[in-house]
């Protein structure tokens, strides 16, 4: 039975040019500048419509109930499509404003945040994480001797180096999620105990830092809290706290007025999108974002909209600049979006790889480093995606970028699959067939 049906409650947003100025911000010269690749392959309306249809369908299936899908090439909007309700409950359609929890994907604004101290000479990637969270100074890596009873308790093992500012980037600090796995570390990372009371992200890091490693530093890539530590970083060289810092250095600068740890203006909220009530999910300590929270999760907690997050990833696609100001340095942006634990690190990619057998790891993104068999998709291609189903990527090949923003944690991943492979299909890439 379908839990949702449309009646004409799709909605169709295309941007003119009035509007992608009021929505992305600035003129349209400003965002437009210089392609940086101007003989790309662009999408035809008939490709533009196959995207649409696609995701129409899944709201007529009753998969979902909504999405804001927006695709923009040389620095402008191509496509800005809104599709079905924000909230089944309400029926309010999907508009351009609507907010979005974007878990995973803070953690790419988190990393950014990171890097721009690094290019301000705050921080350096081989500084130890202990240097700005004391308690990290006598962490230790959990070998695991029990049967599979559990009968023997946890080996700790001191550490063979420091965990690093890299290591957190990049997800080789050994620290762990508890939502995967079932080793005896693991298990201890989801101990609710973790996220008990109003805690702030001091408190929270050094919660982490009394966990036992999954491995030693710089020998495995794993997902992990990796990022939350890194907030707690951020906030300690800046002397900020991590949303305090976030708004003055990019929020503000940018324009990303939506974008913040939880909303606090009562008058946002009909603005929220929501599940369906049988596809809820909740990241471990993330509450509703209506409710005021002292931990701002570095690696799960933000709210975004399309709009916002566009013009973030705008600004990475231009080499850390847009609308005249420079965020970060060509060279940090070159660096944070290539392959960082290839081959010659020698570091093991956990049986819960998520970036995939043909992509890499930067600092804070997977990197595309060969193309799925049968097609041509361009290296270089970074992306990320959050648990509630939303995604981005950016194609610098193709001087473009996708933000797909939903409410839909069992659906994302399948969608995310169908609609790039269409658009890739769409650019003359090649059809997957893995």
């Amino acid at each position: 039975m379908k839990r949702w049906k449309t009646d004409g409650a799709v909605g169709r947003c295309l941007v003119a040019a009035a509007l992608a100025v009021l929505f992305l911000g600035g003129s349209p010269h400003e965002l437009r500048g210089e392609p940086k690749a101007p003989h790309a392959p662009t999408f035809s309306r008939a490709a533009l419509d196959q995207f649409g249809d696609y995701v129409r369908s899944e709201i007529a299936s009753g998969t979902i109930p909504g999405a804001v899908m927006l695709i923009q090439q040389h620095g402008k909007p191509v496509e800005l499509e809104c599709f079905g309700v924000r909230d089944p409950a309400t029926k309010q359609p999907m508009t351009p404003d609507s907010i979005f929890q974007i878990y995973s994907m803070s953690k790419a604004i988190t990393s950014v945040a990171a890097m721009m101290l690094v290019d301000d000479g705050k921080l350096s990637l081989d500084d130890p994480v202990s240097k700005y969270i004391h308690s990290f100074a006598d962490a230790k890596v959990g070998v695991d001797l029990s049967d599979e009873a559990g009968k023997y308790p946890l080996k700790l093992e001191p550490l063979k180096r420091p965990i690093t500012i890299r290591d957190l980037l990049r997800h080789t600090s050994g620290i762990s999620y508890g939502f995967f796995g079932e080793t005896q570390v693991q298990k201890l990372y989801a101990d609710p105990k973790l996220y008990a009371g109003d805690f702030d992200n001091a408190e929270f890091a050094d919660r982490i830092a009394v966990l036992p490693l999954a491995d030693q530093p710089a020998t495995r890539w794993n997902y992990s809290h990796s990022t939350d530590v890194l907030g707690r970083v951020v906030e300690v060289a800046s002397g900020q706290t991590l949303f305090q810092f976030e708004k003055q250095r990019l929020f503000d600068p940018l324009g990303m007025s939506e974008t913040e740890y939880h909303v606090a203006d009562k008058a946002k909220w009909p603005r929220i999108a929501q599940p369906f009530p049988v596809d809820r999910f909740r990241v471990a300590g993330i509450k509703d974002p209506t409710e005021a929270r002292r931990w701002e999760s570095g690696g799960a907690g933000l709210v975004s909209t399309a709009g916002d997050y566009a013009r973030f990833l705008q600004m990475l696609l231009n080499g850390g600049e847009l609308d005249g100001k420079r965020y970060l340095k060509p060279e940090t942006v070159a660096l944070m979006t290539s392959d960082q634990i290839g081959p010659e690190t020698k570091i093991i990619h956990d049986p819960f790889y998520f970036p995939g057998p043909t992509s890499g790891f930067g600092l804070g993104f997977a990197v595309r480093t060969s193309p799925p068999p049968g097609t041509t998709w361009p290296l270089g291609e970074y992306r990320w995606d959050g648990a509630g189903g939303s995604f981005y990527f950016v194609d610098p090949q193709d001087d473009l970028l996708v933000v797909f923003m939903v409410q839909a944690p069992t659906q994302g991943g399948r969608i995310q699959l169908a609609l790039k492979t269409m658009m890739f299909e769409a650019l003359g890439k090649g059809l997957r067939k893995d």
